[in-house]
């Protein structure tokens, strides 16, 4: 099984919705059984909380549904996951702290606007301070992010239906 982690600051914004939008285009594609994901943030502020409402908002209407609880990277998370997705690159720079703290390459993190084709920016802005226009900013850039991501995955990993 593939095991991909979504990391943004707070876990309540941007990682969750990038797992829920991961998941659902799995299980759209018959894949479910080959990969796993999960979403943590770098900080400890928002532990234990549900997803910001607005996330769960945009993700429902796109017909996705959020199920998380806000929770924090550890060094379990970066001993177990195959792809470490940070959302921005001071959440990356946190990532890679901790890895080096236990020696351990860093070769397995990426930014997630990496795998966006035409990205603008190499970062998921963070929608937490902005409106509803922000989180569905954030939702069509995971979206095609996550759709092209799958489709590297699917290629390196030879995976089929």
């Amino acid at each position: 099984m593939i095991k991909v982690l979504f990391v943004c600051l707070g876990n309540i914004c941007r990682s969750p919705l990038a797992e829920a939008i991961f998941n659902h285009q799995i299980d759209k594609l018959d894949l479910a059984h080959k990969f796993q994901s999960d979403s943590c943030g770098t900080s400890d502020y928002h532990i234990g909380e549900l997803p910001d409402e607005r996330s769960t908002a945009s993700a429902k209407k796109h017909g996705i549904t959020i199920s998380h609880r806000g929770r924090q990277l550890n060094h379990a998370d970066i001993r177990d996951f195959d792809y470490i997705i940070a959302m921005d690159r001071s959440n990356k720079k946190n990532i890679i702290r901790l890895m080096e703290t236990y020696n351990m390459s860093h070769d397995r993190i990426h930014l997630m606007r990496e795998f966006q084709p035409q990205a603008s920016s190499d970062e998921v802005p963070d929608p937490y301070y902005g409106g509803e226009d922000g989180f569905e900013n954030v939702y069509q850039i995971l979206d095609a992010a996550i759709k092209s991501f799958i489709i590297q995955l699917k290629k390196e990993h030879q995976v089929y239906a």
